[in-house]
């Protein structure tokens, strides 16, 4: 049987970046060996910034990782503190200006949307991404987790809750500041320069498949998902075992679709309409989509339906209202 080839690896979930290089290498030897590998291969590694130095960046590069994620949130202390981060502001500045020495194909994420973040505070953090020349940016409203000390905090009245409004107009302002600085808004939460789009991430939007390894980790064949399970303790004595705990879930054709509607809505391509047989599925979904296309959230040009500037801004509840109920029995082309 012949091996697919893999194009993206990702280090991520958790902090990777603790990881002992040999233990890096190691892990990378083993899939060279057990799947083919395309010669443009996108290794990424996501890194905290208080776990960056030279001598792991060196380490890095020369084990085979090609793309680096940093996850600096903020460039101002008050910010991460307030998310209970461990880096420091300075740590995550000092991280970014060693890892532009070794790595030029790097992403760093940003959280907008937080109480302490003031307009003029996340166009600093913008612009310091920029004049640092990364490519590279995924920008995420802040989300509280139920049962986080975040949740405790707001839900006790200690600190502000997040504002959905103010949110919205962080990203708004977020979208005009990189188009200006020739960045491709190419999916929501995501902006490159051209070439620089994250490999990895657009498979999943794009509906290819992908394994999961590891507790917690999720895989797709295009039929079903699995995942395993994420208890850390109980998924190495399975392997010791020679028996991965997982579960599976086989996808509906509705659900197929449903999928299809809500990743390709966040990207900038948009929802390909020819991916739909004729029939009553696709009418129905051009039904559905008039009013959007009348309110200005979405644009239909040479058969795609994509989201504007004031769509994206409520892009969840749109895909939903598009979605089908669980009778149909088509699927994407």
């Amino acid at each position: 049987m012949d091996k697919e080839t893999i194009e993206t690896i990702y280090f991520g979930g958790g902090t990777p970046s603790l990881l002992d290089v040999d233990d890096l290498e190691s892990l990378l030897q083993k899939m060279f060996s057990t799947f083919t590998f395309a010669p443009t291969v996108e290794i990424t590694l996501e890194a905290n910034p208080d776990d960056i130095t030279e001598l792991k960046l060196q380490e890095w590069k020369e084990v085979g990782v090609n793309r680096l994620s940093i996850g600096v949130q903020s460039f101002f202390d008050e910010d991460l503190r307030w998310m209970n981060r461990a880096h420091t502001a300075n740590e995550a500045r000092e991280s970014v200006e060693l890892a532009i020495k070794y790595f030029d194909n790097i992403t760093i994420d940003l959280i907008y949307g937080m109480p302490l973040l003031t307009n003029e505070k996340w166009k600093s953090n913008v612009d310091r991404s920029i004049a640092f020349g990364i490519p590279h940016l995924s920008c995420y409203a802040l989300t509280v987790e139920p049962k986080t000390p975040l949740d405790k905090l707001i839900r006790t009245g200690q600190t502000h809750n997040v504002n959905p409004d103010y949110q919205s107009d962080q990203l708004v302002l977020l979208m005009q500041w990189m188009d200006q600085a020739g960045y491709e808004h190419y999916e929501i939460s995501n902006f490159a320069k051209p070439g620089f789009r994250s490999r990895h991430n657009s498979s999943y939007w794009q509906g290819k498949k992908y394994i999961g390894l590891g507790p917690s980790a999720h895989s797709f064949d295009t039929v079903s998902r699995q995942w395993n399970i994420s208890n850390n303790h109980i998924y190495i004595e399975s392997i010791k075992n020679g028996h991965i705990p997982f579960e599976r879930e086989v996808l509906t054709p509705a659900q197929k679709i449903n999928e299809y509607i809500m990743t390709s809505l966040r990207t900038m391509e948009g929802l390909d309409l020819r991916r739909f047989s004729d029939g009553p599925l696709i009418h129905e979904l051009e039904a559905s989509s008039r009013k959007f296309i009348e309110r200005g959230l979405m644009i239909e040009h040479n058969n795609h339906l994509r989201l504007t500037e004031n769509g994206r801004l409520v892009a969840d509840g749109i895909a939903a209202e598009l979605f089908f109920d669980q009778q149909i029995t088509q699927v994407l082309n």
